[in-house]
């Protein structure tokens, strides 16, 4: 019997959402989250293939016990960590740093390097050794793979990936631009190529991922060569909560006039700026309402999102010399029509443009919403980044199984 499940586990500081998938057809065999982790009232909601969506408190004071819960109703499906059926667990991991290019099989050493790796990604890595942990104990015999969310942009050119700082410090701090939302970038580029009727090597893509979180990556051929995050994920577009490009100066001079800490002015820029500081709603749906309805507030903070986005075309065209599609993904990306109509007016010369009846048609398919005279395509694709780490964590058990 070959083992062809994978289960995926993506562990955040205080959840863990779950997906249980078959790798014959994709099909998802469960799905479910545990949130508020350490927190009051934790909860459990899992919902089997075919089956009533189970929801339940439960005593969740660390990842250990929220696993543990997950793993109980996995079980109650026949579906369990010992399941002879299962493959592999693929855990999603922030931080690759530059030590992982690709998904790798868990040892003691790769997570000694994941935890060497924890003051880049301080918010993000320990939840994520915390489920790597987990797991191994929980099945010592099973193939525990780390998939990271930075692997897909260390094909950027040093030119791309360096910032223009002292050598020595930057290297000595691991200073660079690593990017994020990789597993998103990788699944979407090689899927617009897809809906191009090309293979991935064949087209230039850009890829914008815009969620709470928000992320451009330009695509060669494949290959990430440019992306909007650096060494953190607070650089590059207007997000939910975070600034995006700023002057670094604006931290000195807060220091200076207003009395910041740098604690202070790190939760200023990465959960009291972005959309909610400009106008108090970070739900994008809600700021088109308010914009629609004359509030000037959500008026400047849509402006300013959509600038910051036509910015990044403009800049990501002249990186690759030659664009295929522009490709928005994500819970903006895929959700809001004015976004993307916002983001592509005026660049004609860049042969963008959107066909308006295509543009707000509601679809969880990956489509095509530009006129067919356009010289470059403009396409939503829905992301998948839970198949996207099944995909290469599966791929890598069967290819070291022979």
């Amino acid at each position: 019997m070959t083992a062809r499940h994978v289960l995926v586990l993506n562990c955040g500081s205080s959840s863990v959402k779950y997906q249980l998938l078959d790798m014959a057809d994709h099909a998802r065999l469960a799905v479910g989250l545990v949130e508020r982790i350490g927190e009051a009232a934790p909860r459990l909601t899992h919902t089997p293939a075919g089956g009533a969506r189970r929801e339940r408190a439960l005593a969740a004071p660390d990842h250990e016990s929220a696993l543990k819960a997950l793993a109980d109703e996995l079980a109650a499906d026949g579906l369990g960590f010992d399941s002879p059926h299962l493959a592999a667990v693929g855990h999603r991991v922030v931080h690759g740093g530059r030590a992982f290019t690709r998904p790798t099989v868990v040892d003691d050493a790769v997570l000694a390097e994941i935890e060497r790796l924890v003051p880049v990604a301080p918010l993000h890595n320990p939840a994520n050794l915390s489920g790597i942990r987990v797991a191994r104990a929980m099945n010592p015999g099973l193939p525990q793979v780390a998939v990271f969310d930075t692997a897909f942009h260390t094909t950027m050119p040093e030119h791309a990936a360096r910032y223009a700082i002292d050598v020595a410090t930057a290297d000595a701090h691991r200073i660079r631009r690593y990017g994020f939302h990789g597993t998103s970038h990788a699944y979407v580029s090689r899927r617009t190529a897809e809906l191009l009727g090309k293979a991935p090597s064949e087209v230039n893509v850009i890829v914008l991922h815009l969620g709470n979180g928000a992320s451009a990556s330009a695509v060669a051929g494949g290959r990430c060569v440019e992306t909007s995050m650096g060494l953190t994920p607070l650089e590059g577009l207007v997000m939910g909560t975070r600034s995006g490009d700023i002057d670094p100066g604006v931290v000195f001079h807060l220091s200076r006039v207003a009395g910041l800490s740098v604690d202070e002015a790190d939760t200023l820029l990465n959960r009291r700026s972005g959309l909610v500081g400009l106008c108090g709603d970070n739900d994008m749906r809600e700021i088109v309402r308010r914009m629609d309805e004359g509030d000037d507030a959500a008026r400047l903070a849509f402006a300013i999102y959509t600038h910051r986005l036509r910015k990044y075309l403009g800049a990501y065209t002249a990186v690759l010399g030659h664009v295929d599609a522009v490709a928005f993904t994500a819970g903006v990306g895929e959700n809001s029509a004015p976004v993307r109509r916002a983001a592509v007016a005026g660049l004609e010369v860049l042969g963008l443009a959107v066909d308006e009846e295509l543009n707000v048609e509601r679809a969880s398919t990956a489509r095509l919403i530009s006129p067919q005279y356009a010289r470059v395509a403009v396409a939503v694709v829905p992301t998948d980044e839970e198949l996207e780490i099944a995909t290469q964590t599966y791929a890598l058990v069967t290819a070291a199984n022979g």
